[in-house]
């Protein structure tokens, strides 16, 4: 049987939300934003077989075609012999990324021994207490209470929701974040973010996005946006300041995480993708979770252990 996938769009956003919202998944790809948002470097598409939510994209330039974890109800086994079917006619073992230890778990009851599995640290999610970003406590987080001390001493500040209306000044204080920190050899990833936050920001409604940012004597200094991944965790997907204010990433990571609806119990604030300066300050806010996601391999008939 040959799955019929299209490409995802926000027009899709009803039915793969469906699956993705009610379901335990906390990993920050199955954001529908994100999918949408980033779909122009994956070519990503959808389809809807038997209960379950299926999603394939292409890496390494589009030469290779790779899955995410099927979601939703029904039969797991046959759910992935779909996808390796597809794969394999596309001329590749099959491969699907982001499997967390609870996806891992469900695998490995329906297909015991059939997988290898490849631990990918550059991409494990940081994931907190919603309430522990908002209250700071303990001495490993003084650090942080202390530049926003600073800073709400420094700056008569106000906290505003992201609107169609402050679009363009986000805008502007991305342009001045890429400007500051673009060099020859991340140009390219930083471009494909330029790309993907533009087009969130651009339809943010039709996204379902929720977004704030620090507003200092009419200037925007700081902005965050992100969107729903399940139904008690928030992505966030971006977080811009102007670091010439000193503690305008404290200050927005904190106002954020305050405005958000109480439901999101957890904050996915994603990968470090082994920038060194990213892990240090992910880790610097001691994350409840450090969501492990791995590369899985579908093992061939003679791989797989007797």
């Amino acid at each position: 049987m040959e799955i019929k996938f299209v490409p995802i769009t926000i027009n899709a956003k009803e039915i793969i939300t469906s699956f993705t919202l009610p379901s335990n998944y906390q990993n920050c790809d199955f954001s529908f934003s994100n999918m949408c948002s980033w779909r122009f470097l994956y070519d990503s598409e959808f389809a809807v077989i038997d209960n379950f939510l299926l999603i394939r994209f292409w890496i390494e330039n589009k030469k290779r075609v790779a899955y995410m974890m099927p979601v939703g109800n029904g039969n797991l086994r046959q759910a992935i012999s779909l996808l390796e079917e597809d794969s394999l006619r596309l001329g590749h073992p099959l491969c699907m990324l982001g499997i967390t230890p609870d996806a891992k778990r469900q695998l490995e009851e329906a297909m015991p021994g059939d997988f290898y599995y490849i631990p990918e640290r550059d991409y494990f999610d940081y994931i907190y207490l919603r309430e522990d970003l908002i209250s700071l406590k303990g001495k490993k987080l003084q650090p942080k209470r202390n530049h926003i001390n600073k800073f709400t001493k420094t700056y008569p500040y106000e906290y505003i929701s992201i609107t169609p209306g402050i679009v363009s000044q986000c805008l502007d204080l991305e342009r001045l974040w890429f400007n500051e920190n673009k060099d020859s050899d991340d140009e390219k990833e930083l471009n494909d973010e330029r790309r993907s936050l533009q087009f969130a920001l651009q339809h943010s409604e039709e996204l379902g996005l929720i977004g704030g940012a620090i507003k200092v004597a009419g200037n925007i200094v700081a902005f965050s946006f992100g969107a729903p991944i399940n139904h008690n965790t928030f992505g966030t997907h971006v977080e811009k300041a102007d670091v010439n204010y000193e503690g305008a990433y404290a200050i927005i990571n904190k106002e954020f995480a305050a405005h958000l609806p109480e439901q999101y119990t957890y904050i996915n604030r994603e990968e470090d993708l082994g920038i060194p300066g990213l892990r240090q300050a992910k880790l610097s806010y001691n994350p409840a979770i450090l969501l492990e996601k791995c590369a899985v391999i579908k093992r061939s008939e003679s791989g797989k252990k007797n």
